[in-house]
């Protein structure tokens, strides 16, 4: 078998995904929230006729609100939705939307007015919490049919079905009977399968095993790589290979074939070619790691899963009933609904309340829904119906689905609109390069577009104005946060003294890397952003909620303070300066983690134990230096060659050597990006357990391992005071820095551009945010 030294890997990722390349601006979060100023003036009235031309990047055409994906499909799809929770300008939560509710944000009180009321009520006793959700009568669907708490059930069960395969996680929330119901046995949630048990089974794979692995590892992985063979004609970096290798079930077979003597070219079809290649490996999960990432453990915990599930699956065939129902969701009224779990996540209330409320009557079939029977509007199983409508949506949203043809996407204003009639009768979503976006906007082919943030783009805007401002005659700019930021990260593991990363000797280690990359910051960012982006001190978006502020007292610069815990630099210090206070500071974190220095020559010329004189930091810069950051690893490695410390960049031109890396466990240092949700839970990234190979999500890839900070996200997931939650929150964050395993280097921002000559700028929502976007009052616009 042959190594695939040049493969992806795939990462899947819950609450936050981290991504190397930056997000083109305007992948905003989904939603359909109103958000009035109670002096302006009615919605409805006569609809233009002229239509509003939107550019966006490449539809998938899944603009389903159940299966949906990208960004782009699912701002499409919002379009003719309505959500069952609403939140302001600032991600807070509106629980009482029906009748509204009035909050300030930049000096201007905002009404923000939805579909529904929701209250969270706590049991301590029981330990559960229940969400009581209450929508308003009047509701009606772009059809007329009026919406009820039977599309809810309807959408609820269509998302907890073992079938369902889209972006949603609601199964997974800990709603009481959902496991049973999805396990069809009463006896799921009460039966555990122990680590002895699993590690029995792994010794000796049973056939219901070895099937298992092959279904939901081996196959989904080996098809997954095929579509990836396909897209590596024509790419520099495979070029040896695809040369080699012309047609894709010939170049697949090399790189995956398990069977040396197998010859892929004496078999014609692709599929024949995939399907045989499967079936060689069996459940041969080594192998596959092998020639997936080089790493035979790589599928591992994924096995282990499986495994588990398997194991499960044999213990309730042995007993239990069946369960026809989620016993955590029940209809209360035709217009109330109510849902229970186990325990309290903060954090829940977005899966469980965040959802469209999609049409039984058009998504699913009113003949098989029979709520006191448990029949919930399709057959349990089988999704089909709801799939069958994937490429045509429909909803109560503002807009009507009109046809997607030639790369464009109509769509009609919505008559039946609860807020109104739109005043744009037609607006029309035309796939447009991002190369394109300006001048687009600018040449007047289309209205309103989201180019990707940076010093060029800007100038390329403000060169269409007369007044060579980004806001002026021709184009309006708007800009705002970006959810979520860029940070350089140091594994604990790979870089620490002794075997204790947790050590005082270990932290100064990193603390001495993070000093000198910290002071380069500023003119890195500034270079590569200018005014779109900012450097930021703490491991957390500026759009969060918890964020810490500037004003706060505690606020601090991330690593300006020496061992001792002084401050490093001074006001009054030029750049030069803080350079060279920045060296002699890392210094002495170096000598405290236990270097050898010598003082005649400057330099350091051992490590203590378990350390190292040189280290590599891996970052996607597509092999060119084209990064933000990567400025501030060059003149970093200038800085700690002077004290005998080496540092390697790794600027692969495939980003997936590097992800490769990260994912095995094996990296030093990288430099990446989280992209985060409206709740800064930080369990899927910080949380001990979500280590590689500890049995979680392998999200936490600076390895950090701290039982108080493991407590503490646990105790701001438990509680809804969100005062609470931030200062818990501001405690995790001076542990993640006190390891010196993150360093947050900046928070860019995401651009809006309007066509100033043909939209009424007047008529567009006011004061955008991360959370709030331009089509959150997108029935208020109106063309010139």
């Amino acid at each position: 078998m042959r190594k695939n030294k040049f493969k992806k890997a795939l990462s899947v990722f819950l609450v936050l995904s981290m991504c190397v390349a930056l997000a083109a601006c305007g992948k905003k979060n989904s939603g359909n929230q109103s958000g009035e100023n109670p002096n302006g003036g009615d919605t409805t009235g006569n609809s233009s006729d002229k239509p509003l031309v939107v550019g966006t990047l490449q539809f998938s055409e899944k603009f389903s609100p159940f299966f949906a994906t990208t960004g782009y499909d699912k701002d499409l799809a919002d379009l003719t939705q309505v959500q069952m929770l609403t939140t302001d300008r600032t991600g807070g939560l509106i629980l009482n939307s029906i009748e509204g509710e009035t909050v300030p944000y930049n000096g201007t009180d905002y009404l923000y007015k939805g579909v529904s009321d929701i209250t969270v009520n706590r049991d301590e006793a029981a330990d559960t919490t229940t969400y009581n959700i209450k929508i308003r009568d009047d509701i009606k669907f772009s059809d007329g049919h009026v919406m009820d708490a039977d599309d809810i059930i309807f959408s609820y069960y269509v998302l907890s079905d073992t079938t369902y395969d889209g972006s949603s996680t609601l199964y997974s929330t800990p709603i009481v009977g959902m496991l049973n119901y999805r396990k069809n046995n009463s006896n799921a949630e009460n039966t555990v399968v122990t680590e002895d048990e699993i590690a029995k089974e792994l010794a000796s794979l049973s056939d219901a095993s070895k099937e298992a692995i092959n279904k939901e590892i081996i196959a989904p992985t080996l098809t997954s790589e095929l579509d990836w063979a396909k897209g590596l004609y024509g790419k520099d970096s495979y070029k040896e290979y695809t040369e080699k290798y012309p047609v894709t079930k010939d170049l697949f077979a090399h790189f995956y074939s398990v069977d040396e003597s197998y010859d892929s070219s004496k078999v014609e079809d692709e599929a024949k070619v995939l399907a045989d290649i499967i079936e060689a490996y069996g459940a041969n999960y080594q192998a596959l790691g092998e020639a997936y990432a080089g790493d035979e453990t790589y599928f591992a915990d994924q096995v282990k899963d499986v495994v588990s599930n398997v194991l499960l699956e044999e213990k309730l065939s042995k007993g239990g009933d069946e369960v026809a129902n989620i016993a955590g969701i029940k209809k209360i009224s035709q217009t109330e609904v109510e849902v229970t779990t186990k325990g309290f996540d903060a954090s829940a209330i977005y899966n469980i309340c965040g959802i469209s409320i999609s049409p039984m009557h058009y998504y699913g079939d009113e003949s098989k829904y029979d709520y006191d029977n448990n029949s919930f509007g399709f057959t349990r199983g089988d999704l089909s119906i709801v799939k069958e409508k994937t490429t045509k949506p429909m909803g109560a949203g503002p807009y009507k689905f009109v046809k997607y043809d030639n790369k464009v996407v109509y769509l009609e204003a919505n008559e039946n609109y609860y807020k109104g009639q739109p005043k744009t009768k037609y607006i029309q979503y035309k796939e447009t390069a991002e190369a394109d976006k300006i001048s687009g906007v600018g040449t007047g082919t289309i209205d309103i577009a989201d180019p990707s943030g940076s010093v060029a783009a800007f100038d390329e805007i403000a060169n269409y104005n007369s007044n060579k401002e980004l806001s002026g005659d021709k184009i309006i700019t708007n800009t705002v946060d970006n959810l979520g930021y860029g940070y350089i990260g140091i594994n604990a593991d790979t870089v620490k003294v002794g075997s204790d990363p947790a050590s005082e000797q270990s932290k100064n280690l990193r603390k001495g890397i993070a000093t000198i990359f910290t002071v380069y910051r500023d003119v890195a960012i500034d270079s590569y952003y200018g005014e779109v982006a900012s450097v930021i001190n703490y491991p957390i978006s500026n759009t969060s909620w918890a964020a810490p502020q500037k004003s706060d007292e505690d606020y601090k610069v991330a690593y300006a303070q020496t061992v001792d815990g002084n401050d490093i630099y001074t006001a009054d210090m030029t750049a030069d300066q803080k350079y060279e206070a920045a060296l002699n500071a890392s210094i002495e974190y170096f000598k405290a983690a236990g270097y050898t220095f010598d003082e005649a020559t400057g330099k350091f010329t051992k490590a203590p134990e378990g350390a190292k004189l040189d280290y590599e930091i891996l970052i996607g810069a597509d092999g060119k230096g084209d990064h933000p950051s990567f400025a501030i690893l060059a003149k970093a490695k200038e800085d700690l060659a002077k004290i005998g410390i080496t540092i390697t960049i790794n600027d692969p031109s495939d980003s997936n050597v590097m992800w490769d890396k990260i994912e095995a466990g094996t990296q030093e240092m990288f430099v990446a990006a989280w992209s985060a949700t409206i709740d800064p839970d930080m369990y899927q990234v910080y949380y001990s357990t979500n280590i590689l190979g500890k049995g979680g999500s392998d999200s936490n890839h600076c390895h950090i391992a701290d039982d108080q900070l493991d407590q503490l996200i646990m105790d701001a997931r438990k509680s809804a005071d969100q005062a609470y939650r931030k200062a818990t929150y501001k405690t995790c964050l001076d542990i993640i820095l006190d390891w010196g395993v993150e360093i947050p280097v900046y928070q860019r921002q995401n651009c809006i551009i309007f066509a100033n000559d043909r939209v009424n700028t007047d008529t567009v929502t006011p004061d955008i945010t991360t959370f709030w976007k331009w089509t959150n009052d997108i029935e208020k616009i109106e063309m010139k």
